[in-house]
């Protein structure tokens, strides 16, 4: 189904149109074969940057698509109803770009955000380590002073993109305690950094995730992102954001689930009649709609909230809970939709199942997301 959306102009709309356009010929009949073989869709990536879908909500003189977050976010919807696994990838992308751009000097930002936003270099996040997953402050991965830049010594993990990206966005330990991270602009490919065999998921299968361990790589000094010590500032400031992107990508899950459903229904039939005439059977889908629609408000809400330069972090989460909760749900409820046939590989809706756990699992697990809003209605200092 082509989901009826509210957007701010004809820019905004004809954006959608070509990402439309874009993701049934790219990515819908590319999907299922990259997901059962568990392969990366090479070029797929250098597609979607040509196209201008790869820095959409950074300014234009920077080298991105001046699009506010509102319509940035219904593109990766878009996208996530054709294939989810790409659609994370280009959120992760698109949080990867946020340290050079919001902390990087000009000089830094001149020299790689550029390539960055359009695509010729794409970008992985690693922030989270085998001991450090919520707890970002109880990182031990260390960089330390030399002639030469910085010695990088320890492991990460749970990146995305791992192996493959050009570049990533590497929090690490240059002091004690909480204000002793430091972010940096690490390459792809560095003397003394080597990656894991990819993880073995439930699903999200066509892009890798992958541990890294650096074993006294050097980094230059003008690769630090920002000052010595802000590196967990950095990296909750582009949180929020990334939250939302990973409620646009459930709800563009959940949607896919969805359309999948009603399909089914409307071509099923038992006791003479569409199952979807069913009164029990149209309820349920009902219930799945209605799921659907509200995880769309509640991202929408809190991107029009950034977009108007509001507090939108408590909202952030809440759409991330809400999607994402939601996605497992309606996923889950597509499963049974389509009874015996849906616990197969001959229809999408087991992949999705598979798929939506683990939205309510990374950028903050969904127990996280309701720590922050508590705190945030106890009136407490977030972060």
């Amino acid at each position: 189904m082509t989901v009826d959306r509210l957007l701010p102009g004809q820019d905004a709309k004809d954006l959608i149109e070509l990402t439309r356009e874009i993701a049934d010929k790219e990515l819908a009949r590319r999907v299922d074969e990259h997901e059962r073989a568990e392969t990366y869709p090479s070029g797929l990536f250098r597609v979607l940057g040509e196209a201008g879908l790869l820095g959409l909500p950074y300014p234009e003189e920077c080298g991105g698509g001046g699009q506010p977050y509102e319509v940035y976010l219904q593109v990766i919807e878009e996208l996530a109803m054709r294939w989810a696994a790409v659609a994370v990838a280009t959120s992760v992308h698109t949080l990867a770009c946020f340290p050079v751009f919001a902390y990087g000097t000009a000089e830094q930002r001149a020299r790689w955000l550029p390539d960055m936003l359009a695509g010729r270099l794409i970008g992985g996040y690693s922030l989270s380590e085998p001991q450090a997953g919520s707890d970002a402050g109880a990182l031990t991965c260390k960089a330390e002073r030399v002639a030469d830049g910085y010695r990088i010594t320890g492991s990460k993990a749970w990146i995305t993109h791992g192996g493959i990206a050009d570049f990533y966005a590497l929090f690490v330990r240059t002091g004690e305690g909480s204000r002793g991270i430091s972010c940096f602009l690490a390459p792809g490919a560095a003397d003394g950094l080597t990656f894991g065999r990819p993880e073995e998921k439930m699903g999200l299968h066509a892009v890798p995730t992958t541990s890294a361990h650096w074993d006294g790589a050097i980094l230059e000094a003008d690769r630090l992102i920002g000052e010595e010590g802000q590196g967990l500032q950095i990296a909750f400031s582009a949180l929020d954001s990334g939250r939302l992107g990973i409620a646009a990508c459930a709800t563009g899950l959940a949607q896919a689930a969805l359309d999948e459903a009603v399909a089914y229904a409307k071509e099923r039939r038992t006791f003479g009649k569409k199952i979807i005439d069913h009164q029990g059977l149209g309820f349920l889908l009902a219930d799945m709609a209605a799921g659907v629609d509200s995880a769309r408000a509640t991202y929408l809400d809190a991107a029009r909230r950034r977009d108007a330069g509001l507090p939108y972090s408590r909202q952030a989460s809440v759409a991330k809970l809400v999607a994402t909760d939601t996605a497992m749900k309606v996923t889950t409820d597509a499963v049974q939709v389509f009874g015996g046939y849906g616990y197969t590989r001959e229809f999408r809706v087991e992949r999705y199942m598979r798929e939506a756990k683990i939205m309510q699992i990374f950028e903050g697990t969904n127990q996280i997301q309701r720590l922050v809003i508590s705190r945030h209605l106890a009136g407490q200092q977030v972060r």
